[in-house]
C-alpha cells in the first residue's frame, strides 16, 4: 500500500470576464490571475475552459510552490455613468 499525503482540499472563486470575441466565442479573462486568458466557441465552453484554465494555472503555482492568489477582501461593483 503507497503511503499517500492527507491531502485537505479548498475552494476558491474567481471573477471572470466574458468578452464577445469578434470572430464570434468568446474570450475569457481572469483578472487576479495574471495572464490568464483562454477562448470558447459558445458561452458554455468558455466557460468550461475558464474552468479548466483556473484549475491548472493554480495547479502550476502549487507545484512550483508559489502563493495562490485569492480574491478575499475585494470588493466588486459596477458604475454606470451618463454620456
Amino acid at each position: 500500500m503507497s503511503k499517500r499525503k492527507n491531502l485537505t482540499k479548498k475552494e476558491l472563486s474567481y471573477t471572470v470576464i466574458y468578452e464577445p470575441a469578434k470572430e464570434g466565442g468568446y474570450q475569457v479573462i481572469v483578472p487576479r490571475l495574471e495572464g490568464l486568458v483562454t477562448y470558447g466557441r459558445t458561452f458554455d465552453e468558455a466557460r468550461k475552459m475558464a474552468r479548466d484554465a483556473i484549475h491548472c494555472y493554480i495547479g502550476a503555482l502549487v507545484k512550483d510552490k508559489k502563493r495562490v492568489p485569492d480574491e478575499a477582501g475585494f470588493l466588486q461593483e459596477r458604475i454606470s455613468v451618463s454620456i
